[in-house]
C-alpha cells in the first residue's frame, strides 16, 4: 500500500483484521514483578490477571520508546511506503502518541500521528479505516472521521485499579466503594469518566446493551466486545446486541483485553465498542 498504517498494541484487533489490513502493530511494555514484557508477545492477559489477583505483584507499563517508533516508521518507509499513518492508545491515558510524534518530527511530513483519544477497537476501528484512501492526507482524514463515529462504554467490577493508576479521580472511587455500586465509564475527549452506576454486575451489561444501543443511531454499524478474565460477559453483549441491532449489525468482533489494559481495569472488565458505518445520525462519544 501506498501508505502504511501502524497503531498500538492496545487496539486488542482480531488477527484477521490485522492481516487484511496490513497493519504494523508497536507494542506497549508491561512491567510484572519487575520484569519486562512485550504486550501480545511476551505478557498476556493471563499474566497480568494472574499478578493483579495475587495484589503482592507490582504491575506496570510503559510506551514504546520514540526510538522503536523511528526504527518502525523508517523501515516501512524504505520499504517502499509513500507515508505513514500512526494511530495511538489516548495521550490522556498513555505517553503513546508524544512517543510516536517525537519519532515522527525526524522524517517531516511523511509521517503522521492520530490521537484516537480512546483505546481497545475504539483504536482498532480508526486504525482500519482507511477506505479506498491512498495518500496520506486521505488516510489521515479517514481515521480523524472514524473517530468521530465511534463510541467505548465499559463496565468495571471495582474503580480501585483505575484510582491506583491514576486514571480516574480518586473522590469517584471513593464514593463508587463506599456506596458498593458498579461503575460504567466512558471516554469524552480521550480521558476516562463515570457514566453510571449500577447496583449489580446484571444490571451493568443491561446498561451497556442500552448504551450501545444509543451510540449506534439509525445506520449500519460495527461493533466489539473486549473482556478480561471474563469471555461470558463479552459473549452476552454481543449476542444481546445482535437481536437488539438486527440487520443494522454488519460485522462484530471479540477480544481479550491485554496486559496493558488490564492493569488499570482489573479482572472482570466487560467493553462495548460500537462505529458507525456512516455519519447517519447516532450519538457521538468515546
Amino acid at each position: 500500500m501506498p501508505v502504511a498504517v501502524v497503531t498500538d498494541s492496545t487496539a486488542y484487533l482480531p488477527p484477521e483484521l490485522v492481516r487484511e489490513h496490513r497493519l504494523t502493530v508497536v507494542p506497549l511494555t508491561v512491567v510484572l514483578a519487575g520484569v519486562e514484557g512485550l504486550e501480545g508477545v511476551e505478557t498476556l492477559p493471563v499474566d497480568a490477571t494472574r499478578a493483579l489477583r495475587a495484589r503482592r505483584v507490582s504491575v506496570s507499563t510503559s510506551r514504546p520508546s520514540p526510538e522503536q517508533f523511528g526504527r518502525i516508521y523508517r523501515e516501512l518507509l524504505d520499504a517502499g511506503a509513500e507515508g505513514v499513518v500512526s494511530v495511538h492508545l489516548s495521550a490522556g491515558l498513555s505517553g503513546t502518541v508524544e512517543a510516536a510524534e517525537l519519532a515522527a518530527a525526524d522524517l517531516g511530513d511523511r509521517v503522521s500521528v492520530v490521537d484516537s483519544r480512546s483505546c481497545g477497537m475504539g483504536l482498532g476501528f480508526p486504525a482500519i479505516g482507511r477506505g479506498a484512501y491512498a495518500d496520506l492526507a486521505g488516510v489521515r482524514a479517514a481515521a480523524d472521521s472514524a473517530i468521530g463515529r465511534t463510541s467505548i462504554h465499559f463496565y468495571v467490577d471495582t474503580l480501585e485499579f483505575l484510582r491506583r493508576g491514576g486514571r480516574i479521580n480518586a473522590a469517584e472511587a471513593l464514593l463508587g466503594t463506599a456506596l458498593s455500586v458498579k461503575p460504567i465509564l466512558h471516554m469524552p475527549e480521550g480521558r476516562i469518566v463515570l457514566r453510571d452506576k449500577v447496583r449489580t454486575a446484571s444490571r451493568g451489561m443491561a446498561r451497556l446493551v442500552d448504551l450501545a444501543v444509543e451510540a449506534a443511531g439509525d445506520g449500519p454499524v460495527d461493533l466489539a466486545a473486549h473482556h478480561l478474565d471474563a469471555p461470558q460477559r463479552a459473549e452476552q453483549l454481543v449476542d444481546t446486541l445482535t437481536a437488539r441491532l438486527g440487520d443494522r449489525l454488519r460485522d462484530s468482533y471479540v477480544s481479550e483485553a491485554g496486559a496493558a489494559v488490564a492493569v488499570h481495569v482489573g479482572p472482570g472488565l466487560a467493553c462495548v465498542v460500537i462505529h458507525r458505518v456512516s455519519d447517519l445520525p447516532g450519538r457521538q462519544g468515546h
